[in-house]
């Protein structure tokens, strides 16, 4: 069975920082589109960045631009989201998801193959 498990949510101030890390097996990790989704109370979930792990893709949602950025580490099979400058607005459960599709990681539709982690809950208080 396929795993995600992501770590670093917690709760902290306007203006504060988090850095979020998603690990996985090397076989899911190799030449996938991964990313970061979140879904607030009452919300839908929407997609926040994504990267590809072998190549220079990635995807940001136009809300999070300049303040999160996506990075991978090929050595650990992890991919990280530093989130910077956060907002109450960002309070959300976040979750990591691979098998995106290459597509989505140049802002293209996403794979209905999509896999899941368990969630991360984020919150930024004003």
């Amino acid at each position: 069975q396929v795993e995600l498990v992501e770590s670093g949510g917690g709760s902290v101030q306007a203006g504060g920082s988090l850095r979020l890390s998603c690990t996985t097996s090397a076989y899911t990790y190799e030449n996938n589109c991964i990313g970061w989704f979140r879904q607030a109370p009452g919300k839908e979930r929407e997609g926040v960045a994504a990267i590809y792990t072998n190549g220079p893709a990635t995807y940001y949602a136009d809300s999070v631009k300049g303040r999160f950025a996506i990075s991978r580490d090929n050595a650990k099979n992890a991919v990280h989201l530093q989130m910077n400058s956060l907002k109450p607005e960002d309070t959300a459960m976040y979750y990591c998801a691979a098998n995106l599709g290459p597509a989505y990681c140049s802002g293209g539709p996403r794979s209905m193959h999509t896999i899941w982690g368990q969630g991360t809950q984020v919150t930024v208080s004003s």
